[in-house]
């Protein structure tokens, strides 16, 4: 059985297809700039032969219909025939209150997300674009959606609700929906199988940690909090993104700074975190040179996540009150030693020691913690598409 996974933005979307007879990943690639001149299509089959093609691709349909062209093509394809497609699997971002679970998508389902696109502008359209793309590409074979949001669902409501004035929950859904979920739920259960946990008994933090950076405490296997907010602005510091600050910070600029409300947005998402403190890069390699080299602002930017990462795990900690790990996934997560090791440094009060010779491993499954750790701390690479791809074959069986 092969699912095809799709993770669609405004003008690029990654893609997966994977056998599910052995959830083997059988080709991969992205397609972006589309809509742009000089758009770039990337295919990798599993058995080697990764094609780089540039050209004009119009718009999603059209990069849609090369990518399937390719699976099937005689010399580089992977399947017979595109009928061998059994269902898609679309990352959507965000599903609100009304999506805590996958879902086989109906013109009802597509109507629902579009409603909940005020929560989302910049990722629930192409979301939808790349779910009508693929439906029209593939008439008939079924399309499933996987929500970021979906596994913050079981948030109580002292997690998720805001102290603001109630009626704007209830009237306007302002509240912590939190984001990145399929990475969370991936690493915490495969956390849980490493150390010989039951899921529904493993107690985590899991620290997504990459451009975009949450972190969520997952309490019996759930996710119990999470620092993502109502967008993905909220929580820790992130490449471009602020994380956590004072909501007054807005009115003061507007009043004395001749910045409009669109200004500071925009600042806040993509001119601040590491970029906006160090001047320099929002990413970690660029800043550890720099830092190296002397910056002091590159230098600052690395401390201040360093000490926003460790309030957020000093906090998840008592609010769990039994930890069995704490896991690294995501681009920093998995490969950022000396930043990893600076924070796991930090906290022997939990009776953590880290082990700097396990620690020294990139992007593999690792246990960096010393064995007579009470908390053992892991870096699981993550694997969205695989959750979306389970999800997708889930769904299909229940049919």
């Amino acid at each position: 059985m092969f699912v095809f996974v799709l993770n669609c933005g405004s003008s690029s979307f990654k893609y997966q297809l994977l056998d599910m007879c052995d959830e083997r990943r059988v080709a991969a690639g992205l397609v972006e700039r589309i809509g742009m001149r000089d758009s770039v299509l990337i295919y990798e089959p599993a058995k080697g032969g990764k094609v780089r093609e540039t050209a004009d691709i119009a718009d999603h349909e059209a990069a849609i219909k090369k990518v399937l062209n390719k699976l099937i093509d005689p010399r580089t394809g992977v399947i017979e025939a595109l009928s061998d497609i059994a269902a898609i699997g679309h990352r959507v971002v965000h599903g609100a209150e009304k999506f805590t679970g996958s879902v086989l998508i109906t013109e009802a389902v597509i109507e629902a997300l579009k409603e909940n696109i005020p929560l989302a502008p910049l990722h629930n359209p192409p979301n939808i674009t790349g779910i009508e793309a693929m439906r029209r590409a593939l008439p008939g074979v079924p399309n499933v959606g996987v929500f970021d949001t979906s596994f913050h669902a079981t948030m109580p409501p002292e997690s998720y609700v805001y102290a603001l004035p109630y009626e704007w929950y209830e009237k306007h859904h302002v509240r912590r929906y939190g984001f990145h979920g399929t990475s969370h739920r991936f690493v915490s259960e495969r956390a849980a199988r490493i150390l010989g946990i039951a899921s529904d008994e493993f107690n985590c933090i899991t620290c997504h940690m990459g451009n975009g950076s949450s972190f969520t405490a997952v309490r019996n296997g759930k996710s119990f909090d999470t620092s993502m907010g109502m967008t993905p602005l909220e929580g820790v510091v992130m490449g471009t993104r602020c994380g956590d600050v004072d909501a007054g910070i807005s009115s003061y600029l507007s009043a004395n700074v001749d910045m409009s409300f669109a200004d500071i947005d925009d600042a806040l998402n993509k001119k601040s975190g590491l970029l906006g403190i160090s001047g320099v890069s929002s990413d970690m390699r660029d800043l550890h040179k720099a830092a190296a080299e002397g910056n002091a602002r590159a230098r600052l930017a690395i401390d201040v996540l360093r000490h926003r990462v460790l309030k957020y795990v000093g906090a998840y900690a008592i609010e769990l009150g039994r930890v069995d790990a704490i896991v690294f996934t995501g681009g920093i997560g998995e490969n950022d030693v000396v930043f990893r090791a600076s924070v796991v440094e930090r906290l022997t009060m939990l009776g953590i020691r880290l082990d700097a010779k396990a620690n020294e491993a990139r992007g593999g499954e690792v246990v960096i913690s010393t064995a007579d750790s009470p908390i053992k701390v892991l870096v699981v690479p993550t694997n969205e598409e695989l959750v979306i791809a389970r999800d997708t074959r889930d769904i299909l069986a229940r049919r």
